[in-house]
């Protein structure tokens, strides 16, 4: 022990003494990857919301590149924050459904919904373990929900929280998937009560924001997922008024509107918290959401369907990056892209290299948004072999190729087949139209299926 100590402080005296050396670690971008819970493609005013108020992320898009065909790895929570952490796709972890610790199976059903994992599992490497390796400090804040069932105030197992997954500092990550309030006091075991009536992501972006002031001299890495837009419907009341005034299409609840602007409200305390500290110009931020809108709060127009559907509803969600001098302002990308690709982006921001040995289904997105060059993939995936809580949807899988989506139905072994150039709301399926196009893609997704050994649901007996 004492040999260890005294080779951890000669380190420390040589890095001290040769300031080249801590200037090539400070000199590392810092990376903050914001997400938020079940924000809608629609609800920004940069993606063409009138009705919302949204200047600080808008703010945030014409600095960096706004991706209008971006895509969450799930049309639910836990699987995609599980891809965003790995690289990983939700069919190769396992990890396809929301961790709910309850069944959602329709008693009409004719299939049983293939099993699921409820934590992240640990022999999947994170981004927070490989930047932390390299001399990031890491910080977690908001929602996890990758830990197992939640017990008294979102207890989950320890043994999967941030913390034990890459992370320094982890507050308010825990197993649960919404709030008990947001309000003070929260409810959330790992996030302590400070004043009470003080709103969540006012909480969550004091936190970041003293996170970032804190290790300004090092590179860090932060997540700030927040709990916004998540079930309960709650905001200050003065914003909810607001609101009531501004119904109408693009919004037909006034809580969302509220939640969503004080969402970025916040959002914009942290973005001038880089500013202040003069970290900006060396920081990639992402900005996106884990899955489509929630039906019944979002208007989710042109898209159909919602949050648990395989529709663009469902998987479509808004992408802003930004990164001062690296990527154009003001810019945007129609190329299809999923959350998968967060992880290899990140590792290419901080000077790393994915394993060979590791399997990877994300593509680092640097060639786009540098403007350097394309995607060597033509087509992304999804699986969703499972039942969403509200159960009303079809078990199946999805590969959107270049301009054309296909969805096949494990149910009857359907196709449908959309044109998303000419048909975005998904309302004529061209599958007999374009028989020879369904089956090849059809054959695609099935090959992907076998190389991710994705689990598939099985018939109900009767």
């Amino acid at each position: 022990m004492k040999n260890i100590v005294l080779c951890i402080a000669s380190l420390v005296l040589i890095g001290a003494c040769h300031p080249n050396l801590m200037a090539q670690e400070r000199s590392k971008p810092n990376i903050v990857i914001i997400v938020i819970d079940d924000l809608g493609w629609m609800d920004l005013g940069c993606q063409g919301n009138k009705r919302l108020h949204t200047p600080n992320i808008d703010r945030l898009a014409s600095k960096g590149m706004r991706f209008t065909d971006a895509y969450s790895a799930a049309p639910v929570c836990s699987p995609t924050r599980a891809a965003i952490m790995t690289g990983q796709a939700p069919a190769r972890l396992r990890l396809t459904n929301h961790i709910a610790g309850r069944d959602f199976t329709p008693k009409d059903a004719k299939l049983n919904e293939a099993a699921s994992l409820d934590h992240l599992p640990l022999n999947a490497t994170t981004i927070a373990q490989l930047l932390k390796a390299v001399g990031y400090v890491t910080g977690f804040i908001g929602k996890w929900h990758l830990a197992g069932q939640a017990g008294k105030k979102g207890l989950g197992q320890l043994k999967y929280y941030p913390e034990k997954r890459g992370f320094d500092f982890n507050l308010g990550g825990c197993a649960l998937g919404g709030p008990p309030s947001f309000f003070d006091p929260y409810g959330i075991h790992n996030l302590p009560d400070r004043r009470k009536g003080e709103y969540l992501p006012d909480r969550l972006a004091d936190e970041a924001v003293s996170f970032i002031r804190s290790h300004r001299e090092k590179p860090f890495f932060l997540a700030l997922w927040d709990y916004t837009v998540h079930w309960p419907m709650e905001a200050p009341k003065e914003l909810i008024t607001k609101y009531e005034k501004r119904l109408g299409p693009g919004l037909k609840d006034a809580r969302y509107g509220a939640m969503i602007e004080a969402m970025d409200a916040a959002v914009g305390r942290v973005l001038a918290a880089l500013d202040e500290a003069k970290l900006t110009e060396n920081t990639l931020i992402i900005f996106t959401s884990d899955n489509g809108g929630f039906l019944g709060v979002a208007d989710l127009r042109p898209l159909r369907a919602g949050k648990g559907y395989l529709y663009e509803g469902g998987i479509r969600v808004p992408m802003i990056v930004s990164w001062s001098g690296k990527i154009p302002q003001g810019s945007e990308s129609n190329v299809p892209v999923i959350s998968m690709d967060l992880f290899p982006t990140m590792l290419a921001a901080g000077g790393l290299k994915p394993a060979k040995d590791v399997p990877l289904d994300g593509e680092n997105l640097m060639p786009i948004l540098t403007k350097a060059g394309k995607l060597k993939r033509d087509a992304i995936y999804f699986h969703y072999p499972n039942y969403a809580w509200h159960g009303q949807n079809r078990l199946g899988g999805a590969i959107r190729e270049n301009a054309y989506m296909l969805i096949e139905n494990f149910d009857d072994n359907s196709v449908e087949l959309y044109d998303l150039e000419k048909d975005l709301s998904q309302t004529k399926n061209l599958a007999q139209q374009m028989p020879e196009k369904a089956a090849q893609m059809t054959r695609r997704l099935q090959q992907w299926r076998l190389d991710t050994g994705a689990a598939m649901p099985t018939l109900r007996k009767k």
